[in-house]
């Protein structure tokens, strides 16, 4: 076997699918939305034809360029998935002013104990609305493989 037909066995053009946990999902779009860290689900060398896309911070930093230990210069790099891209028409995130006006005369703890209850409906949506496929870019070029949901 020739050096580039191993590559290509194990290079990121194998994915036909992606296994991401529902919960990862929406932890990763609440965190999108709700800060200024980019979180994605992330699959890592070596790839295979199912892969399992894991939650990731971009800025989380760790050995290697993408935190992967240092692999070899010429190994394929991770692929990132941008949580909006997994949600099918996710709806707006519940700020706790919207929660608020809802119920201006309550006492705050009636306040936050909505706030939290819209929060968790949120989340349970985007856990229910996890989209069938996704595009994922490899080496330049955009390919669509399926979705799909755990948990």
């Amino acid at each position: 076997m020739t050096e580039e037909s191993a590559d290509d066995a194990t290079g990121p053009d194998r994915i036909r699918s992606i296994a991401v946990h529902r919960e990862d999902v929406a932890n990763a779009l609440e965190a999108t939305l709700r800060s200024d860290r980019e979180v994605v689900l992330r699959a890592t060398p070596p790839f295979s034809g199912r892969m399992r896309a894991r939650l990731h911070a971009l800025d989380a930093g760790g050995a290697g360029e993408d935190g992967d230990g240092g692999s070899p210069a010429d190994a394929p790099g991770p692929i990132h998935v941008d949580p909006r891209d997994l949600v099918a028409e996710a709806p707006p995130y519940p700020e706790v002013d919207d929660t608020a006006a809802e119920l201006p005369d309550a006492d705050l703890e009636t306040r936050r104990e909505r706030h939290a209850a819209s929060v968790e409906s949120w989340r349970e949506t985007v856990r229910d609305s996890l989209c069938s496929t996704v595009d994922i870019e490899v080496d330049g070029e955009v390919r669509t493989v399926d979705v799909n949901a755990l948990g």
